[in-house]
């Protein structure tokens, strides 16, 4: 037996540089696998507590551990308090409900719904990741009033599932009104340890309209910009 006292098994001694080779084991478990392994070698404890990096407190717990459980000794015990009392759906029905008018803003952040429902903010924080929840995220839309829209749906869409023989299909869109702008000094590339850079300040010259096509058979992008974007200017890009 070792000067340490403590004994381990074959099979206890290969479980436990097992778990100091792993790359999947947490790493209290990996941490308490070594002190163990250190002072079943004949490490005192503050020589165990050295070759480990961890303090002498911590290599009396874990040794005293395994020697009153074995390897099982080495994982964190259930930890004790109040189980939860509020479950993903409350949390989410709260989060869908408006911020009272004296927190003064337009939506909840993890912090204030976690105050307002009295629990943790990480609570909040893994119901919204596990549920891909973003308040702080706006995205627009809009009905259209056209009557005759199911129609033109419906006419575009069957076009791209069953386009006539030999024909070639395209996706036309326009963006107009896009401003111009020249930065008031050539752009800095990227460098090591260095992102690109752009001056903050620039200088305008318009608007232009981007008219672009898709063919979607070959993947092909062809575009155009105009000063604007009228019948004619749509007629010439079509041509």
């Amino acid at each position: 037996m070792p000067s340490s006292g403590l004994s381990i098994t074959a099979e206890d001694r290969a479980t436990l540089e097992s778990l100091t080779r792993s790359r999947t084991a947490a790493a209290g478990q990996v941490e308490r696998a070594r002190i163990v392994l250190a002072v079943a070698d004949g490490a005192g404890t503050t020589r165990a507590a050295e070759l480990v990096g961890v303090t002498r407190p911590t290599v009396i717990k874990w040794r005293d551990r395994f020697a009153a459980h074995g390897v099982a000794g080495l994982y964190d015990e259930p930890r004790s308090g109040r189980p939860k009392t509020i479950d993903d759906a409350a949390i989410l029905a709260a989060t869908l409900d408006p911020p009272p008018e004296t927190l003064g803003v337009t939506h909840w952040s993890t912090r204030l719904l976690a105050a307002h429902l009295g629990i943790g903010d990480a609570t909040v924080a893994r119901a919204w990741r596990r549920y891909c929840i973003k308040p702080w995220r706006r995205e627009t839309f809009k009905f259209s009033t056209d009557p005759e829209l199911e129609a033109k749906v419906r006419d575009v869409v069957g076009l791209y599932l069953d386009p006539p023989e030999k024909a070639i299909v395209l996706c036309v869109d326009e963006k107009s009104q896009i401003q111009a702008l020249n930065r008031t000094a050539p752009i800095l590339p990227v460098r090591p340890g260095l992102p690109e850079k752009a001056t903050h300040d620039y200088k305008r010259n318009g608007t232009t309209t981007l008219f672009a096509a898709l063919e979607v058979a070959t993947g092909r992008v062809t575009d155009e910009c105009y000063d604007r974007h009228g019948k004619a200017e749509f007629l010439d890009f079509l041509k």
